[in-house]
This record gives structure tokens, sequence and C-alpha cells, in this order.
């Protein structure tokens, strides 16, 4: 499983040009899910988006969780996450999982990112669509994106 975590001030998901999904300040979250995935890496992963401190204090220092602001998350799945582009020219997607393990694997992060957020998360529900994302990224001098993948930081 692998992440790329996105610091917003908001975000949204348009899909034909009808807003599926609509957050505030918080995170943009793209996951890429692989066959090797267990509920171990969604547990691990959740916690670890959950809990990180890249949300500035009173003193402008990043050292704040989105849960500790309230913020939302916005999970969107993406599975060119997984792209391998070492030879040729054509992005291969072997690791990236078919629909019918990713769709479980993805309902089950959505579940404990509610859990460990205590609160509702916005996902996009669809795994194969055309994404037009208008994320209004901070502006603050501590941008954060981050691509973490759950096989390799156990």
């Amino acid at each position: 499983m692998r992440v790329l975590i996105q610091r917003v001030r908001q975000a949204s998901v348009v899909i034909d040009d009808q807003l599926k999904s609509k957050i505030g300040i918080g995170l943009l979250v793209f996951v890429g899910i692989e066959n090797g995935d267990t509920n171990e890496d969604i547990k691990w992963l959740s916690n670890k988006i959950v809990n990180l401190r890249i949300f500035d204090d009173n003193d402008r220092i990043p050292n704040l969780s989105v849960k500790e602001i309230k913020g939302d998350i916005l999970l969107v799945s993406q599975f060119t996450l997984h792209a391998l582009t070492k030879k040729g020219n054509r992005p291969s997607y072997i690791k990236a999982s078919k629909p019918e393990i990713a769709e479980p694997l993805y309902q089950q992060m959505i579940q404990q990112l509610e859990i460990d957020l205590e609160k509702n998360i916005m996902n996009n529900n669809q795994n194969n669509m055309n994404l037009d994302n208008n994320n209004n990224n901070n502006n603050n001098k501590h941008e954060f994106s981050n691509v973490m993948d759950g096989n390799t930081m156990n």
C-alpha cells in the first residue's frame, strides 16, 4: 500500500462536472493498493496519516496532526501510485491490485481512518475514474507532501 499525502486548505473531487466529495482544511490522501497489502498495513498507515504532525501550531512550527486540528481527510483511490517506469516509456501497473482485491481494502482503509480520526472522512468511492482535483494547498513555508509505502516502513 502506498499513499501520497498533501496538506490542503480545501480539496474536492469532481467527476463529469459533478462535485463528488469536498473537504475544508485537512489532508488529501491518494492511496494505491497492491496485492500483498494486509489489514496491518492499513492500520499502520492510517495511524501514521492521522498522527503526522504537519500542521502549524501558534508558533508556525509543524507540530499538530490533522486529528489535533480537527481537520478533514479526503481519500482518493489512485492505482497509478504503483506505476513502474524504469523500463521503456509506458508505465506498468502490474503491482497495482485489481478492483476485486483493491475495493475491499479501500473500504477497510476508510473504516480505519474514521476510527483513528474519530470522525467520518470523505472518499471518492470509485476506483476507476478521471479525477479533476481542485486542491488548494496551504501556502505556508512548510509545505508537506510525502509518499509512504506501508510494506517498507514497518
